[in-house]
């Protein structure tokens, strides 16, 4: 990746990082390793925040382009959250339309790929990538309330 720009604040309990506008994405380059690629609008979350359980990354595709090539996974299943745009998707031989608001799952063995089919406004989406059956409770299960008043609302702001 290039011109990152620095983690904003970090301790030993959160890391937090801006990466702008997802207008400004394009500034970010991803490059894999031992592929001879470069993906424009695409920036990976796992070493800037130190993520252990999951990969997330956040990505754009301007208009009428589209991904160039058809992907799996080994290990792991892929939550895709699109959050402008409109495209076609599609998850072996099956096409369907995405826009602002779908979220696709893919577990490891569904060829993947998708498009933008709008001609004026950028596909935006964050990937969220993580073992397949590694999670098997509900969320709720793993989270408690602290008894502690909230800062701002203590203050009377809301």
């Amino acid at each position: 990746m290039t011109q990152l720009r620095p983690i904003a604040q970090a301790d030993e309990h959160f890391q937090a990082v801006d990466l702008g506008a997802f207008s400004e994405l394009q500034q970010f380059v991803y490059e894999p390793p031992k592929i001879p690629l470069k993906l424009k609008g695409k920036v990976f979350l796992k070493q800037l925040l130190n993520l252990t359980g999951a990969e997330i990354s956040v990505n754009t595709l301007p208009p009428s382009q589209s991904i160039p090539f058809y992907h799996k996974h080994r290990l792991n299943e892929e939550v895709y959250i699109f959050i402008q745009g409109q495209g076609e998707f599609q998850v072996n031989d099956r096409i369907f339309p995405i826009q602002e608001g779908t979220v696709v799952r893919v577990d490891p063995e569904g060829e993947r790929c998708f498009h933008n089919t709008s001609a004026t406004e950028d596909l935006c989406w964050i990937v969220i990538q993580s073992r397949v059956n590694s999670h098997p409770d509900d969320t709720i299960q793993d989270g408690y309330a602290i008894k502690r008043p909230v800062q701002w609302e203590a203050i009377g702001h809301s």
